[in-house]
């Protein structure tokens, strides 16, 4: 391993986890990545900050193989990921309980034109169409962000911002279009994988990719139906998938590279969101990217499984005590559960994350972020 920060778990080097005596992992999430880089053709398996666990395997994970690949690694949404939005709000004019009371009704099925909207991503109309523009639950949200710190001006110039102008982040991915496509696989195939040079692997491909443009194509649509209810316009900056299985050459050889909650590092830029109540930043990939796998944290990290942040929370906080964060950002969430499952307390420290990732030499911070705005879900 040529990166500093990097800890090897067994005796080749092939399983890594980056994260510094500041970053809490927990014990599971190292065994559940010791256990996925036992599975045939495993060639390297690699924790980011963020890991934690999954369902069977960790989530914040990359793995390489050669030979086969595994859906069961990228799980049930398939393109899931960030995409940021420049808007032509400006920050000095900005209203936020003006902008709370316009927002709504994002989880309902759009009206628009679903056909033509896919169309505009070369995707042709799915079973799941009704959940296009949709956020969807748990961790997803939309969120009109502010610039708080610019650290790189000329790169940050470079990818066309304004530092005046309010962003729009989206988090959310395939919807029922990729649990769909995980279910037929477990349905068929179990827990195995699927050799990379048959029939069923040249389908599932396909499937995947369509599920993967599928979310984008979503994530768009949420963006912009926020925007209409902004009333601005926006600008794409960048969209980024973290969950997906692609073909890498690792070590001379053709392989897959899955990601499981892991932002691609082999892109000019990335968002990695912290939570509701912290920063999110904005950074250049830097570095040939091979020790960790051409991946990098996709967010801060759970620090407590979904049930049991509820259990620690709900009778230290009242439920409209969360609406509000420390930053100032103002929460829509009218689901009670969802309010004390998503704090900010469940996660991880964003900046310890970040950290960890600049000095092992994998990335160099652009801007950050502090939100506004978090979009979870109105009661129905």
């Amino acid at each position: 391993m040529d990166r500093p920060g990097f800890t090897a778990l067994n005796d080749d080097g092939t399983v890594r986890l980056l994260a510094s005596r500041k970053n809490w992992i927990e014990g599971e999430a190292i065994s559940q990545l010791k256990k996925t880089a036992e599975l045939p053709g495993m060639r390297l398996a690699v924790g980011l900050p963020d890991l934690h666990p999954g369902r069977g395997h960790p989530v914040g994970a990359a793995f390489v193989t050669e030979g086969v690949f595994y859906p069961q690694l990228i799980g049930n949404d398939v393109g899931c990921g960030m995409a940021l939005w420049q808007t032509d709000l400006k920050r000095q004019k900005f209203k936020q309980d003006k902008c709370v009371k316009r927002l709504d009704g994002l989880e309902n099925p759009w009206e628009g034109d679903t056909v033509e909207w896919l169309a505009r991503y070369g995707v042709e109309a799915t079973e799941s169409d009704i959940a296009l523009g949709t956020i969807g639950s748990g961790n997803h949200f939309a969120e009109l962000q502010d610039w708080h710190e610019i650290r790189d001006a000329a790169a940050f110039d470079g990818l066309g911002l304004q530092k005046h102008s309010l962003m729009i982040l989206v988090h959310s991915g395939s919807r029922g279009l990729g649990d769909l496509l995980l279910r037929s696989h477990l349905d068929k195939h179990g827990a195995g994988g699927l050799r990379s040079d048959t029939e069923e692997a040249a389908l599932y491909f396909r499937q995947h990719d369509r599920a993967r443009q599928w979310a984008v194509a979503n994530r768009a649509l949420i963006a912009h139906r926020m925007a209409e209810q902004l009333r601005c316009a926006i600008q794409p900056t960048l969209d980024i998938c973290h969950n997906s299985v692609t073909p890498v050459e690792f070590a001379g050889r053709a392989g897959w590279l899955h990601r499981k909650g892991a932002a691609p590092a082999d892109v000019p830029a990335v968002v990695i969101p912290g939570t509701r109540g912290s920063l999110s930043y904005l950074a250049v990939p830097t570095g040939d990217q091979q020790s960790n796998a051409w991946s990098l944290a996709h967010g801060a990290g759970r620090r407590w499984n979904r049930l049991s942040a509820k259990a620690r929370l709900k009778d230290r906080y009242r439920a409209d005590s969360l609406i509000r964060t420390e930053l100032g950002g103002a929460v829509i969430c009218e689901d009670k559960d969802l309010l004390y499952e998503e704090a900010p307390q469940a996660y991880k420290d964003i900046d310890v994350v970040i950290a960890d990732m600049v000095e092992a030499g994998l990335l160099r911070v652009v801007a950050t972020l502090k939100p506004l705005i978090t979009y979870k879900v109105r009661s129905s």
